[in-house]
């Protein structure tokens, strides 16, 4: 961790205070008393609730690294829960990157929660709950950036809070001899079971803050939003939830190779041991965190979710079509320009025929006839159309087929369109605004009403009066969602998704029920269950 320092030191001489982590107002009431002690949060400017980096599991290092989360050590006296935690550790972010929002210290002792409450909340009070899962690949990822704060949303009566798990090697390793000390004889997916961990301490301890453990909603984007998946699919997460959001990423997908077997998983943690030059996880377990950080992605090694057995019994596709998910209400959505391919990428005629021809090979006439191109001035808009339904939109739209095949909750599916007005001459390091479109990502601020997170530290967008009305529409649709499992509004008609009429909402320059291209969509289908990678995603978490 000694070169993490010194960067942080360097770091923290020119960053400025972050006003959240000061206490200038106590909360009336405090300390509430959780299963592990008392707590303290403090009140902020607009009279939200704050509790930032409340512990939900004991820290998992040293002999608990690599091991199922523990249960937190019961405190005495009040903790006083004021200051944003560690993020699990991971890597420092490009100050020129579009969502840099400060720097964070990265740490193993990062199992916490932040939560916000309505200043009037109480306990007892049984307000809907919101739980978001970050993304960031399952790589990287913190609850603290201030994109996904839920100050905002807070004001509006619900509970809102985030749950922190570790990602890269630390994890989702599997190796033979954690299996072997295992007591339900599986390794990896511990980021996941940090998951379920935080939603068993919501409703342990939710009640105190004036939350219903009852009406708890989980919502993430990318990796986050394929945790909710995978959540959705295991049954270790039974009735610790009842609605779910995704967003542009799904587990819940046709075809081969999506997760790893735990004998796979075993191989890559073996292959990981050697390349750290160690002979054991007891080894492994007492060499610096930063040097195993350093290490993760050499020689190819990939630490995916694995079919181990507890978490996961099968793969989330076999669970759905047996109907052995936990059924509840779903919302799904997707960005109209995050997935990209050589289709999108090309510019004339033969390049699009040829892409075609790459990527689809004996299917690439049925292709063409259904996305054709007569001239080079067709190319840009049917590639486009093509990349995003090949991409996104076929992964969103497989978890919705597969919930409504087997399931009796009902879903509602989005496509965001909706592109941020940058500011002229805004740069970033990760995606050009000319170009990037409705990119990765681009919707969080409008759910949570964040969109100020973005002219932190210089001017990037210029946020208009319809991008403030967007933003407060989708977050009263999705208060709504969190209050009964449907998210329809005075301002938001939004029809149920069924797989007859292939209906879904468009939020961009305006608000619109859309149909979906049904025959283009069935093509890509049969696609994605031969397992042939055809679009990717675009832009940072």
């Amino acid at each position: 961790m000694g070169r993490i320092f010194v960067a942080l030191l360097v770091v923290a001489l020119v960053t400025p205070i972050d006003a959240s982590q000061i206490v200038e107002k106590p909360i009336a009431g405090d300390p509430i008393k959780l299963d592990s002690g008392l707590v303290a949060g403090k009140t902020l400017a607009s009279g939200v609730k704050a509790y930032f980096g409340v512990p939900f599991a004991a820290p998992p290092v040293r002999e608990f690294r690599w091991k199922d989360p523990q249960p937190v050590q019961p405190w005495k006296g009040v903790y006083n829960a004021d200051r944003k935690p560690p993020m699990c550790m991971q890597g420092m972010r490009d100050h020129q990157l579009n969502h840099y929002f400060g720097e964070e210290t990265p740490s193993e002792d990062c199992l916490y929660v932040n939560l916000w409450a309505p200043a009037t909340a109480r306990a007892g009070q049984k307000l809907p709950v919101l739980v978001w899962i970050y993304g960031g690949g399952f790589t990287q990822g913190t609850i603290n950036l201030a994109n996904y704060s839920g100050e905002q949303i807070a004001k509006k009566g619900v509970i809102y809070l985030t749950i922190a798990y570790r990602v890269g090697v630390f994890g989702f390793m599997a190796h033979s001899e954690l299996s072997a000390e295992s007591p339900h004889h599986s390794s990896g997916n511990y980021g996941l079971l940090d998951l379920v961990a935080g939603l068993q301490w919501v409703q342990r301890n939710i009640a105190q803050f004036g939350g219903d453990p009852g009406n708890v909603t989980i919502m993430g984007q990318s990796a986050g939003s394929a945790a909710v998946s995978f959540l959705q699919s295991s049954p270790l997460a039974k009735g610790l939830f009842h609605r779910a959001f995704g967003m542009s990423a799904s587990a819940v997908v046709g075809g081969a190779g999506r997760q790893a077997t735990l004998q796979e998983g075993e191989r890559n943690g073996k292959l990981f041991e050697t390349a750290a030059k160690a002979k054991s996880i007891a080894q492994l377990r007492v060499l610096p965190g930063d040097d195993l950080f350093a290490l993760q992605g050499q020689g190819g090694i990939r630490f995916q979710r694995v079919v181990d057995g507890h978490f996961l019994s099968a793969t989330p596709k076999q669970i759905f079509d047996a109907g052995k998910q936990n059924d509840v209400p779903v919302m799904l959505g997707f960005m109209h320009d995050e997935s990209s391919n050589a289709l999108r990428t090309s510019k004339t005629v033969d390049e699009y025929k040829a892409a075609a021809r790459r990527l689809y090979g004996e299917r690439a006439d049925a292709f063409l006839a259904l996305y054709p191109v007569s001239s080079d001035a067709d190319v840009k808009a049917a590639g486009a159309k093509a990349a995003r339904e090949a991409g996104m939109e076929t992964t969103m739209r497989s978890w919705a087929l597969a919930q409504t095949k087997t399931g009796k909750s009902p879903v509602f599916l989005n496509v965001f369109s909706r592109v941020h007005p940058y500011v002229p001459g805004a740069t970033f390091t990760d995606h050009d605004p000319a170009t990037v479109g409705a990119y990765h990502t681009g919707e969080v601020p409008y759910w949570f009403q964040t969109q100020d997170a973005y002219n932190m530290f210089r001017l990037t967008r210029n946020w208009t009066a319809w991008d403030r009305e967007l933003a407060n529409k989708l977050s009263d649709a999705l208060i709504a969602f969190a209050k009964t499992g449907d998210p329809n509004t005075a301002a938001i008609k939004w029809p149920r998704y069924d797989p007859q009429s292939e209906q879904m909402m468009n939020f961009g320059d305006t608000i619109a029920v859309q149909r979906m291209n049904t025959k283009g969509l069935d093509f890509f289908q049969v696609e994605q269950t031969m397992n042939r990678p055809t679009s990717g995603g675009r832009g940072r978490r």
